[in-house]
């Protein structure tokens, strides 16, 4: 009975590996598991803060929500993650770690409450040693979910970012429905007015002052994931998400602590550490912003060169501007449909190049499913390229990406099962070949090298696995 529990020889002799649970049990278990401490964090909140304070404090609480997570969607628009992904993390930082930092949270509180028998002292450490571990940890598994089970959609520190922003982002939320309907509550009990009041206070500290105080500690352990996710050692992969984990706790500490540094202690932290360090994250959004589009204009270009793009397709798909007259124009011609058909070439477009940017960047060991996702992503663009490539070619334009005299349209798409698929780099084995772009694709002949028509990239380069320059 107990040998049909252990791995059974595969057909060729070898042991054959436990399956792995598929996508659909681990997407049912975390739905339940989300929905099981929602309920439960909701109920919690609401017993704490009174009805018609949770009322008022969820009010309240929404009021950052759209600009935050607009802000990071924002930044992951180069190569935008799918909004189910976002939004599991948004709802992972509102539901299971806020259910699980204030149970620990008032565990902790009350053992050094009976440990020093002085509940304000035990208020104290709990702020500043243990809130900020368990709280950072607990939106860090968020982070580490999408890091080991959607690596592919984990390509470096900007993934990273938006990912710990939205997390932060649902965590905020829901400590600032507690915080404001806590203070609500107290201003009935006093009969305070509503400029003097400690909701009033209480708003303008956590919402008009400091929304962005989780997401810029949960960012520093995101920038960490990411650039492990770059890593090439696993020594590497292991420490920088836990130097990332430990930065957001010490600044998180800090930041709980800055009243116990006198009467004027919290504007002494928010003017010198919060405000500039928030500024240097918007910074280095920026820039990773740029970075990406840059990345994707070099190596989209060797694509453009054998074929896979028309020449006017790479500098649109480097320009958000041009990205979205792109799913204008496609959404007056032929509706949302064709908007949508666009928005999903440029994402499969996106991800393309940074697969390539990161298996040069790492080699083949670095990227070992990289001839397979490849191919899948070519498909994909191939399927969709009649629909998306007028598009983006008038779109580039209508922008000013290309010389006045030059004629950006491509020839006339036919349907992909009669169309001669566009011919293979010369040189790179890693881009697969007419026969391997999907069924009914015909060798379209011999192809002469040629110079790529998107934007020159800045030194030559070879794809992954393949041993040719451009």
């Amino acid at each position: 009975m107990f040998r049909a529990l252990l791995p059974q020889p595969a057909p060729g002799g070898t042991t054959a590996r436990p399956a792995r649970p598929s996508g659909t049990v681990r997407t049912c278990v975390l739905v339940v598991l989300l929905a099981a401490t929602g309920i439960a964090i909701l109920d919690m909140v609401r017993e704490q803060t009174g009805t018609s304070g949770f009322l008022v404090g969820l009010g309240l609480a929404l009021l950052p929500v759209a600009p935050l997570m607009a802000a990071f969607r924002w930044l992951g628009r180069a190569a935008p993650a799918p909004w189910a992904q976002l939004l599991f993390c948004f709802a992972w930082g509102a539901c299971t770690a806020a259910l699980i930092a204030i149970l620990a949270n008032n565990f902790a509180t009350q053992w050094i409450a009976a440990a020093t028998a002085d509940p304000s002292d035990a208020d104290q450490l709990g702020s500043v040693a243990i809130a900020p571990v368990v709280e950072e940890s607990a939106k860090a598994a968020a982070l580490l979910m999408v890091f080991v089970f959607h690596r592919r959609h984990f390509t470096g520190p900007a993934d990273g970012f938006v990912v710990a922003g939205f997390t932060a982002t649902g965590f905020a939320f829901t400590e600032n429905i507690l915080y404001l309907g806590n203070a609500y509550g107290q201003d009935l009990a006093s009969d305070s007015g509503v400029l003097d009041s400690l909701t009033a206070a209480t708003f303008f500290v956590r919402v008009v002052l400091s929304p962005f105080a989780h997401p810029l500690f949960t960012v520093l352990t995101g920038l960490g994931f990411g650039a492990a996710a770059l890593a090439a050692r696993r020594s590497q992969r292991v420490c920088l998400p836990l130097l990332g984990l430990a930065l957001a706790m010490g600044m998180h500490a800090l930041w709980n602590g800055s009243s116990q540094f006198g009467d004027h202690g919290f504007y002494a932290v928010y003017g010198s550490v919060m405000v500039p360090s928030f500024g240097m994250l918007v910074w280095l959004a920026v820039r990773m912003r740029r970075n990406r589009l840059r990345a994707v204009a070099e190596e989209l270009a060797p694509y453009a060169a054998a074929g896979w793009f028309g020449p006017a397709e790479v500098p649109a798909l480097a320009s958000m501007p041009a990205r979205a007259l792109a799913r204008d124009l496609a959404r007056h011609s032929g509706g949302r449909a064709a908007a949508r058909t666009v928005a999903r070439y440029e994402a499969d477009a996106a991800a393309l190049a940074l697969l390539r940017h990161r298996a040069r960047r790492g080699g083949p060991l670095r990227e070992p499913d990289f001839a397979r996702r490849e191919r899948q992503l070519l498909q994909r663009l191939w399927q969709r390229r009649a629909t998306a490539a007028p598009a983006l070619a008038r779109a580039a334009v209508l922008e000013e990406l290309l010389p006045p005299s030059f004629d950006p349209l491509p020839a006339p798409a036919v349907p992909v099962a009669d169309a001669p698929a566009p011919p293979v780099v010369a040189g790179a084995a890693a881009v697969p070949g007419p026969r391997e772009a999907g069924p009914g694709l015909r060798r379209s002949g011999p192809w002469t090298p040629a110079r790529p028509a998107g934007p020159p990239s800045s030194r030559p380069c070879a794809l992954p696995g393949g041993d040719g320059g451009r």
